[in-house]
């Protein structure tokens, strides 16, 4: 395929892409609702539970940097075909898992398949699309990507009311069979051609471990806290792993990823700016789900019709790259920022009868992810070279893993720990009773039900009063990072972001096909001179 056939249906490409994206959007919730289901079929402990949702986080995570860089070298649609493939095989045995550990297993397996097709995405947009196009793709991507986030609850719930538990698990047959056949007919190959070096195993071992490690010490210190000893642990050689990574690549040869982007403000900036932004997201998330289920008594598919507020992203993603054009990158991503802060902090006053609050703060969380994400994105991925694309872009989804494990851990031990200490002494109650409605306010619904009567309401009283305490200590943190993640924005990125990728050798010419042709357009030429030019401080 030739590039004026590519640029001519660039628009069904992106549409190709954002499919894939909603699938893992939908992943990442969807399962949550079905878990009482999943543990009264399979009798799975509550470590089992646990583990059917994390290992798909942990194998993501840990692979995304190294399926980024094999999109590199092999082929970016290659690997989004080969992960979407993966994702829908390991989806159809999920479904029909007949124990625990299958479905632990094929959870991990389709994270395998889920990092292959993120990094690819963004690649491929890289590809396709013209540089004065990429900002507005990037933006409609990132809106679909966090789409997927308050439409899995509304699906879930859609899909349990009627079918069994692994529904949730086939409604990605038909997405990723559609995404097949129009990837098949549409996406062209691309790859780094001047990359005749050998595969960086050693930095892939680095990376993949690296990351791994620290996503499951994310994961231990969201469930067991902060000072636990295997947390500690993990976080200590998840640190020493990614440094040894970062002083590795500046020695290798043939790096997966250049040392040169970890100095450009661009990126550094950008993938601070998307960690922020995950965090608060991710973490406020995990929160909302529990207060509009728990505390307003909603039905799960009630809840994730009240978090789709949040799609306000839709009006800001557009919007995010003409802001950047006329006020520059700084701005934007620090007003964006400043919009989520805000919606943190009108959270953080949320009593126990708040839901119009709750909606209104989702409204301006979406519009401040939609105005922030598309343009760190597109920094993101301006600042890596063709040839690095897929590893530029692998950063990019690690930063957003990352920050939402972060997100998770952090704020869900803050709203525990506060939730724990507003509630007040349960001595007259049964040790055993009273150590579970400790536990969580959802524990603390089920023992007043048992115990019923006016001591059951006075106890579901209590906790929900203990459990918006909670909620207003764990958005002041969340707010506290994405305040962090404006001073950032406004210290670290240039006021204005620069045009072209960096310039390393070995690396193709943005929009190189297959082929290994140049792009001989007057927008692949453009980029090319800029990325020969220096780049502005």
């Amino acid at each position: 395929m030739d590039r004026s056939t590519v640029h001519r249906h660039r628009w069904k490409i992106l549409a190709v892409l954002c499919m894939s994206l909603v699938l893992i959007g939908l992943d990442n919730l969807i399962l949550n609702l079905a878990l009482p289901k999943i543990q009264t079929d399979l009798g799975s402990t509550g470590t089992e539970m646990q583990w059917i949702v994390d290992s798909y986080t942990l194998v993501f995570g840990g692979l995304l940097l190294l399926s980024g860089s094999l999109a590199d070298r092999f082929g970016r649609r290659r690997m989004l075909m080969t992960g979407m493939v993966l994702f829908l095989a390991f989806s159809l045995a999920a479904a029909f898992s007949t124990d625990s550990a299958m479905l632990i297993a094929m959870r991990a397996a389709m994270g395998a398949g889920a990092a292959m097709i993120m990094p690819a995405t963004l690649a491929i947009i890289k590809d396709v699309f013209p540089a004065g196009e990429q900002a507005k793709a990037i933006g409609i991507w990132a809106g679909t990507a966090a789409l997927g986030v308050p439409l899995g609850p509304v699906v879930g719930g859609l899909l349990l009311d009627h079918f069994w538990w692994g529904s949730v698990f086939l409604i990605n047959a038909p997405v990723v069979m559609v995404a097949l056949v129009g990837g098949a007919v549409l996406i062209p190959e691309s790859r780094n051609r001047n990359h005749s070096g050998s595969l960086d195993l050693l930095g892939a071992l680095l990376s993949a471990a690296g990351l791994a490690v620290l996503v499951y010490g994310l994961v231990e210190a969201s469930r067991n806290g902060w000072s636990d000893g295997i947390t500690l642990i993990s976080l200590a050689v998840s640190v020493t792993l990614l440094i040894g990574f970062t002083v590795w690549e500046r020695r290798a040869r043939f790096p997966m990823l250049a040392p040169e982007l970890l100095r450009d403000k661009r990126f550094s900036g950008s993938a601070l700016a998307i960690t922020a932004i995950s965090f608060g997201m991710f973490g406020a998330l995990f929160v909302l789900t529990q207060y509009l289920q728990f505390v307003l008594a909603h039905e799960p598919l009630d809840a994730g019709l009240r978090l789709l507020p949040i799609a306000t992203m839709i009006i800001g993603a557009p919007l995010s790259p003409r802001l950047v054009e006329r006020i520059g990158l700084k701005a934007v991503v620090a007003l964006g920022l400043s919009l989520i802060t805000a919606a943190l902090v009108l959270t953080a006053g949320a009593g126990t009868d708040s839901e119009l609050r709750i909606l209104w703060s989702l409204a301006f969380f979406g519009l401040g992810m939609g105005l922030a994400m598309p343009a760190a994105a597109d920094a993101m991925l301006a600042a890596a070279p063709s040839g690095q694309s897929g590893a530029g872009s692998a950063v990019t989804d690690a930063s957003m893993q990352v920050g939402g494990a972060l997100g998770i851990a952090v704020i869900g031990s803050v709203l525990s720990t506060s939730y724990r200490d507003a509630l007040p002494a349960l001595d007259r109650m049964p040790a055993e009773a009273a150590d579970a409605a400790s536990d969580s306010v959802g524990a603390a619904d089920g023992v007043a039900a048992g115990i019923g009567g006016e001591p059951g309401r006075q106890l579901l009283a209590a906790a929900h009063e203990a459990f918006v305490e909670g909620l207003g200590d764990a958005m002041l943190i969340g707010a506290g990072v994405t305040a962090l993640g404006v001073l950032a924005a406004l210290l670290v990125f240039p006021r204005r972001a620069a045009k072209g990728p960096l310039a390393v050798g070995g690396d193709t010419t943005p929009g190189e096909a297959d082929t290994g042709t140049d792009d001989l357009t007057a927008s692949g030429a453009a980029r090319r001179e800029a990325s020969r030019a220096p780049r502005p401080t």
